[in-house]
């Protein structure tokens, strides 16, 4: 009871914020889409600040475990094809939440909370990388870490436009040139549904 409570304060946290922007958000209007009483998100988050902080960190966590269903027999090239798939399309599921992220991260009143979020997650970040690392290691790169830098350069870059450009963004063409610049061949079916990336799910107020 006590985590589904939670869960269901910070989705309806996301999906506030996400309309109204962090700093026109009310906790009165978290109660009421959470449809729980303002005590109860008191017992739980001191202010909207750390409501802020839990919802960056559900977020971050879903970010830092896409490849957590994949075990060792996945090859590096199958590796690099989902990690291409469930950023660029799961963000597609999600686009409010992505517009919602991109504005906390570059906004001054909500980066350094953004930035302490992060660094509160140091070990699973450095995980995350060092797995992405060694993806392009075993794929021949020369530097791997060059190659994990622009990997997510390129799939923040498609994120970004397409929160942007929602209606127009050429979604299925820029996913079959990731896979030609990586040469990882003829993309196939998407292993997910465009909205089934489990941060996105996650965060949902439950019904």
């Amino acid at each position: 009871m006590r985590h589904r409570s939670q869960e269901r304060i910070i989705g309806a946290a996301l999906e506030v914020f996400a309309a109204h922007g962090y700093e026109g958000a009310t906790i009165s209007q978290i109660t009421e889409r959470a449809a729980v009483s303002r005590g109860l998100i008191s017992y739980y988050f001191a202010s909207k600040r750390d409501l802020l902080e839990a919802v960056l960190g559900r977020w971050l966590d879903a970010t830092l475990g896409i490849l957590d269903d994949q075990g060792p027999e996945v090859s590096p090239d199958e590796l690099l094809a989902t990690v291409i798939d469930r950023a660029v399309y799961g963000a597609r599921g999600s686009l409010d939440t992505q517009r919602l992220m991109l504005c906390l991260m570059l906004q001054p009143g909500t980066r350094e909370v953004f930035a302490r979020v992060e660094r509160s997650r140091e070990v699973a970040v450095r995980a995350f990388e060092d797995r992405l690392w060694a993806i392009f290691a075993a794929r021949g790169a020369a530097d791997p870490a060059v190659e994990e830098v622009l990997l997510r350069s390129l799939l923040e870059g498609a994120i970004y436009k397409l929160a942007v450009y929602e209606d127009t963004y050429p979604l299925a063409e820029v996913r079959s040139r990731l896979y030609a610049i990586y040469q990882l061949g003829e993309p196939g079916p998407l292993p997910l549904p465009p909205n089934s990336f489990r941060g996105a799910e996650r965060l949902r107020v439950p019904a």
